[in-house]
């Protein structure tokens, strides 16, 4: 199993509009220091599933029949509205799995186009292809659900973004299931009165007590790109700040530090990898 972080910001990005912060000062400057907003690839075999859909060039970055299925945490524009674009193509209709959310976002329920909607129930797993998912509801302001992802073959890797903190049952269900990889949501640097998003402290927490042997903290705001230009070292060792583009593999039950952030010309042939493997798969 693989993991593609292809956007790791929260609703504003990074640079921030208008904001001159050192954070949004060098992601302006540098390409690879941005943040799109908060979406992953997960393949496994012939599998490849979407995790949200906040970007709103899906229709180039994946040609028709190159995606299994999306999968959304929830209904906030940042999470969806690629598919508002996406949803007028030709062709076989694209499987979107979803909280029950009855308000959905926007229009997308009513006119849906290709995309079919549907519904799932808190830690009821399902099978999408090669992986096996199970929803693990969050604390958010919309309903929303983290994945236990699985691959059958002792690969696991849970996403939670958009919560703050975790469920008494959630939490439990991990450190039961002993995940080997997270990507968290991050979105503040350490704060008083951090609302529907963790902070670093609140995230650090979790990590300590579901223990992963990898953390990747994901739907960074610019504020705690500012707090790591100038604090990077004082995190954990298995734990790292993911960045748009990178890619980890998925490795059983094996200590090691997160694998690195690309930058540079790592990032650009990353990016080329990924948009060779991505057309690739096209039928």
């Amino acid at each position: 199993m693989r993991i593609t972080f292809l956007g790791t910001g929260d609703a504003g990005g990074v640079p921030l509009y208008g904001c001159d912060c050192p954070a949004c000062a060098r992601a302006r400057a540098v390409a690879d220091f941005r943040r799109r907003p908060c979406t992953a690839l997960v393949e496994a075999g012939d599998t490849r599933i979407l995790l949200d859909a906040g970007l709103t060039d899906l229709t180039e970055r994946f040609p028709p029949g190159s995606l299994t299925a999306i999968v959304l945490t929830h209904f906030h524009p940042d999470h969806v509205q690629g598919l508002f674009h996406l949803r007028w193509g030709v062709g076989p209709s694209i499987p979107v799995f979803a909280p029950p959310d009855t308000d959905g976002c926007a229009d997308l329920y009513k006119n849906h186009g290709l995309l079919e909607f549907r519904r799932l129930a808190k830690f009821e797993s399902i099978a999408i292809g090669d992986l096996t998912l199970t929803p693990l509801p969050l604390i958010h302001s919309k309903p929303s659900f983290g994945y236990a992802i699985d691959d059958g073959q002792s690969h696991r890797f849970a996403y939670l973004t958009d919560t703050a903190g975790l469920l008494p049952r959630t939490e439990a269900f991990l450190i039961d299931w002993m995940v080997a990889d997270l990507a968290i949501d991050c979105t503040y640097p350490p704060s008083a009165g951090a609302r529907n998003h963790n902070d670093l402290t609140q995230a650090l927490s979790i990590i300590d007590r579901i223990k992963p042997k990898r953390a990747y903290l994901t739907h960074v705001g610019h504020a705690m790109d500012a707090w790591l230009l100038v604090n990077d070292t004082t995190l954990p060792p298995n734990v790292s700040a993911a960045r748009d583009m990178q890619v980890c593999p998925i490795s059983p039950g094996v200590t090691s530090p997160p694998c690195p952030p690309s930058t540079g010309e790592a990032s650009g042939a990353s990016r080329i990898a990924t948009t060779a493997r991505m057309s690739a798969s096209r039928p």
